[in-house]
């Protein structure tokens, strides 16, 4: 089915049992966050808010809450969409398989962006601050868009084929914005806007800004896929939802002519402002920094429109459906992307940039003892090319004596992992360097380290959830805890200043005595802040670890040494996964407004 509209999206969800009305006045603040977690959590249905506190436009969350639903969206077009992505990287697939690719091109073609003569958005007016002003983490800077379709074009372009529609996350309100006149932008400068924003501040003409909010669901998948170079955001748009994209111009700036709400205005040259706190998907707060600000011009919105929002926390969360729907559209296109990778898995619980998994291919040196040589080239590839370059941690087996290696097997693929790693070989550190924005485990914003661990070969090790007889721990360390065979967590002091660094030290050479067993049985060492937590489901495991964890300044070992400016170690890694002063605060909901909301969902439910 092609969606015309949101709202025509969320009344075949609803005729087919996948929509909760809420009826009851329920407040932005927190509140309607906090609902569509809950619901979010039990895999509950799209949700459909039909009265906001203070603001006079219902709102639409969840709609992407489970693959399931993000399927049936799109059942009828992602197929031939696939088919249109992998021609688009390699035409010569059409020679190959004349017909299965026979129709892909049309698709392509009946798809292009189309203008409009009228638009149902531009039928209102209304101000800033009667939209819902949804807040939805308790240190949050004010009210953000959490779902906006940011539109672009460079200076003196009015073809929409170049323009550039992304997903950059808007403040409506707080911090020193003025009051329906600014709204904050929080983007990159090596995003396309951001190279947008460069060419704008050597051109004379304004920077000119639309951001679309609603309209049917393609186009929200739309601003955040990665696009193989030389296809159109609003083609894939087009394509995805088995509708053109409509467009026209109104006072010189795009408009989408199918969304329920459009905010049109120019980006101030030279001006910052404060912009954050927002809670964010590794689980913890981007704090507050400058960014550029946009000067409001007009708000849109068609008859009766719709808010589309989702909630931005601690994974898996209603986002979890934008990355599985890409991986969907581009995972037959890994090898010619990345020649000789078999599979790579951006881990969705660690935050996704934090954590890369990928199978490899080791062809070199076929009659000598197995070492990480090709593989390492196809990591190099990996962490300087698109958004694998934002792993923080790239963890790459050699596939080609393991069929049945699955990198979304993911306590699999770590036991395959730590029973081949040598840890006096097969650890490669990338210091001082970029890391994810939103990542502040590092030495300063935007910088700290990264860590390559590449293996192959026979098995190494067998690996235990056994403790060596005896076993010792040193003072302030306590609580040993296995999150699986090979993996031990363990409680450590709190995180101090002035000592903090050399208590990871002080814990290996009181497990110096140990080394034999460490080695052969446990290659991994945890030294946590509860080890209960960390223990408890491995996907806490995933998440404090890898988001907490600068390789550089954070991993140690066992009889540790460094060699021509190789690092390894004898008995185990040792990684300080505490939590230290300079990291962004841990995402925690109101337990108030938690508490509140679930006796609301039990009204709603018994009602029904």
């Amino acid at each position: 089915m092609s969606y015309k509209s949101l709202e025509q999206c969320l009344l075949d969800l609803e005729k087919h049992g996948q929509l909760l009305r809420i009826k009851q006045e329920v407040d932005p603040n927190l509140e309607m966050a906090e609902i569509q977690r809950q619901v979010y959590a039990g895999q509950g249905p799209a949700l459909l808010f039909e009265k906001v506190k203070g603001s006079p436009f219902r709102a639409a969350s969840n709609v992407y809450g489970t693959f399931e639903r993000t399927a049936y969206l799109f059942r009828n077009t992602l197929d031939q969409l696939k088919k249109v992505i992998q021609l688009k990287k390699d035409p010569t697939r059409a020679l190959k398989s004349p017909l299965k690719f026979a129709t892909a091109p049309f698709t392509a073609l009946k798809a292009l962006p189309m203008r409009a003569l009228s638009a149902p958005v531009l039928k209102n007016n209304t101000s800033i601050d009667r939209l819902p002003q949804i807040v939805s983490w308790p240190m949050d800077g004010g009210a953000f868009v959490t779902l906006p379709q940011v539109m672009t074009l460079p200076p003196g372009d009015r073809n929409m084929m170049h323009s550039n529609l992304g997903m950059y996350r808007i403040q409506l309100s707080g911090n020193d914005y003025e009051r329906n006149q600014e709204a904050g932008l929080h983007y990159q400068l090596h995003r396309g806007i951001g190279i947008h924003h460069t060419l704008y501040n050597h051109s004379d003409e304004p920077f000119r800004v639309s951001i679309f909010i609603g309209g049917p669901p393609s186009h929200a998948f739309a601003a955040i896929m990665p696009m193989p170079e030389g296809l159109s955001e609003l083609t894939f748009a087009g394509m995805l939802g088995g509708r053109r994209f409509r467009y026209l111009w109104k006072n010189g700036f795009p408009i989408s002519a199918d969304a329920d709400f459009v905010i049109t205005g120019t980006v101030k040259k030279n001006v910052k402002k404060p912009e954050g706190p927002f809670g964010d998907h590794l689980g913890y707060y981007s704090l507050k920094h400058d960014f550029p600000v946009l000067e409001v011009q007009n708000v849109y919105h068609r008859n009766n429109p719709v808010w589309q929002f989702t909630v931005v926390g601690r994974p898996p969360q209603e986002d979890t459906s934008f990355g599985w729907l890409i991986h969907e559209l581009v995972e037959p296109l890994t090898e010619q992307e990345f020649p000789g990778i078999r599979e790579i898995h951006a881990v969705d619980e660690a935050g996704v940039h934090p954590l890369l998994l990928a199978i490899g291919s080791e062809r070199y040196m076929p009659f000598r003892e197995k070492k990480p040589e090709e593989i390492l080239t196809q990591a190099n590839h990996l962490l300087g090319k698109g958004q694998t370059s934002l792993a923080k941690f790239l963890f790459i087996a050699d596939g080609n004596e393991h069929p049945e290696l699955n990198t979304h097997k993911v306590p699999e693929f770590f036991k395959h992992i730590l029973e081949r790693i040598d840890l006096a070989r097969d650890l490669h550190f990338h210091t001082r360097t970029t890391i994810d924005t939103l990542d502040y485990s590092g030495s300063g914003w935007n910088e700290g380290s990264k860590l390559v661990v590449a293996c192959c070969g026979a098995k190494r090790r067998e690996l235990k959830a056994e403790l060596p007889v005896d076993f010792q721990l040193p003072s302030q360390f306590n609580h040993p805890k296995f999150v699986m065979p090979g993996i031990l967590a363990i409680t450590g002091p709190a995180f101090n200043d002035q000592r903090g660094y050399d208590d990871p030290p002080k814990l290996a050479a009181s497990l110096g005595i140990y080394t034999e067993h460490f080695e052969n049985h446990i290659p991994l060492i945890l030294v946590v802040n509860d080890s209960g937590f960390t223990s408890e489901r491995f996907a806490n495991f995933l998440w404090e670890v890898f988001t907490r964890t600068n390789p550089s300044h954070d991993i140690y070992g066992i009889k540790e040494w460094v060699e021509h400016k190789h690092w390894g170690c004898t008995g185990a890694m040792i990684f300080d996964a505490r939590t230290k002063p300079h990291h962004a605060p841990e995402l925690k909901e109101d337990r108030e407004i938690a508490s509140k909301v679930k006796g609301l969902l039990d009204e709603v439910l018994s009602e029904l």
